[in-house]
């Protein structure tokens, strides 16, 4: 598995590692960000629940903040995403598996 990368490029902060759900996909979706659906001319695959992604910082925080985060892979978020979102959340929201 890889792991969120940044930079000059990244004008959505992609620096959350999260497992999507239906419920962040449904919300998204209702922000005007559909993920659900490819777009091969930007390389994007479209999501399904269930699929690992490096999600926008503040997206991300909006679907906390309404209850909707998806689980986080802490170990493969981007450290700057501690400029958007405090450790204790990320934390509280990271996926643990059986």
């Amino acid at each position: 598995m890889g792991t969120c990368e940044t930079g000059p490029q990244d004008r959505g902060s992609h620096v959350i590692c999260a497992q999507v759900t239906a419920d962040f996909l449904s919300f998204t979706k209702s922000m005007g960000n559909e993920l659900s659906s490819p777009a091969p001319s930007l390389g994007f695959p479209g999501l399904k629940p269930g699929n690992r992604w490096c999600v926008c910082a503040l997206p991300w925080k909006e679907a906390l903040d309404a209850g909707v985060a998806p689980p986080v892979i802490l170990e493969a978020t981007h450290e700057s995403a501690l400029l958007y979102v405090s450790l204790e959340n990320l934390k509280r929201q990271t996926r643990h598996d059986a």
